[in-house]
C-alpha cells in the first residue's frame, strides 16, 4: 500500500509538471570551463593527473585534467577539487564532461587499462587544502564512457566527448570536494560543473513568490506563500501559495491577489484605473 502510494504521489508530480512547470534556475557554484587561469586542483601521486590547457568545441581556452598511465598495473591517481560551498543547496548535480580511449586501441595494455574512472566526494565546513588521505572520501559512483576513442580518430582529430551527470544528496556540512580516482585509464577531464536546482522568484496571480531552494527528495514539494503586489489585497476566499518541486519547478498555484479599489490588473501588477484617471483629468 505505500509503495502505491508513493508510485501515485510521483506520477502527480510529473503531470502536474508537465502542465504547469516553470523552468528551473540553475545555481552554478563550480564551472571548470570559465576559469582562464590555472585551476590548481591537488593530484596525487605526482605522477598522475596532470592539468593542460586545451579548447573546448567552440575553441574557447580551457583547463583541463589528463591521465594514461595504462602500461603499468595497480593504478590509483587522485585528483581532489578546492573547496566547493554548497550554499544551501540540498541536492547538488554534478555534470562530467570527458573523453576516454579505448583499450583495444592500445597494444599491450591487456589488463591494465581500464575504461572507467570512480567520482568521489568529501563533505567539509571549511577548505581540507592538500588532503590525500582516501577514507575521507564517499563513493557517488564508477563513470563508463557511452564512447571512446581510438588511435584513428586521434589521427582524423576526433575527439568523442562523454557528458555524464550524478547527483549527491542529505548533505549537512557547509561544503564540500570532490575526487576523480584514476584506477588505470586514459581519460582526459575535458570540465567539471557543480549546481544545484531552485525555482526562481515570479509573480503569478498578483502575488510574488521569492526564489525557493528545491529540497533533495523527489516526492518532496515545497509550501511557499505569495507576498500580494502592490495596490493589491489577499483574495478573501484563498490567500496564494504554490509548490516548488525537488526540480526546482513551480507547480500549480492555489488562490489568489486581487487589485484594491481604484485599480485594475495589468501585467503583473495592479494599475490606477483608467476610469478614475480619466476623470480626474476633465475636472
Amino acid at each position: 500500500m505505500e509503495l502505491f502510494k508513493t508510485l501515485t504521489l510521483m506520477l502527480w508530480i510529473l503531470l502536474l509538471q508537465r502542465r504547469h512547470g516553470c523552468l528551473a534556475e540553475e545555481v552554478v557554484l563550480l564551472n571548470s570551463k570559465e576559469s582562464q587561469a590555472e585551476l590548481g586542483w591537488t593530484s596525487y601521486p605526482a605522477n598522475g593527473w596532470e592539468e593542460i590547457s586545451g579548447v573546448d568545441e567552440k575553441y574557447k581556452p580551457i583547463r583541463t585534467y589528463q591521465v594514461c598511465n595504462v602500461m603499468e598495473p595497480n593504478q590509483n591517481n587522485w585528483l581532489q577539487t578546492g573547496w566547493i560551498r554548497r550554499q544551501g543547496g540540498q541536492r547538488i548535480f554534478i555534470e562530467l564532461q570527458f573523453t576516454l580511449r579505448d583499450c583495444n586501441s592500445i597494444p599491450g595494455v591487456a589488463g591494465t587499462c581500464k575504461e572507467t574512472f570512480n567520482l568521489l566526494y568529501a563533505e567539509s565546513d571549511l577548505d581540507l587544502g592538500q588532503v590525500t588521505r582516501e577514507d575521507r572520501y564517499t563513493k557517488i559512483d564508477t563513470i563508463a564512457a557511452d564512447e571512446s576513442f581510438t588511435q584513428g580518430d586521434l589521427g582524423e582529430r576526433k575527439m568523442k566527448l562523454n557528458t555524464e551527470v550524478r547527483e549527491i544528496w542529505q548533505l549537512s556540512r557547509r561544503g564540500f570536494h570532490l575526487a576523480f580516482q584514476d584506477v588505470g585509464a586514459c581519460v582526459a577531464l575535458v570540465a567539471v560543473r557543480v549546481y544545484y536546482k531552485r525555482c526562481p522568484s515570479t509573480v503569478q496571480s498578483l502575488a510574488v513568490f521569492p526564489d525557493t531552494v528545491a529540497e533533495a527528495a523527489f516526492a518532496t514539494l515545497v509550501e511557499v506563500r505569495g507576498v500580494c503586489v502592490n495596490n493589491s489585497e489577499v483574495d478573501p476566499d484563498s490567500a496564494p501559495r504554490m509548490h516548488c518541486s525537488a526540480e526546482g519547478e513551480w507547480l500549480v498555484p492555489i488562490g489568489k491577489c486581487s487589485c484594491s479599489a481604484g485599480f485594475e490588473e495589468g501585467h503583473s501588477s495592479c494599475e490606477e484605473s483608467k476610469a478614475i484617471g480619466q476623470s480626474e483629468t476633465t475636472r
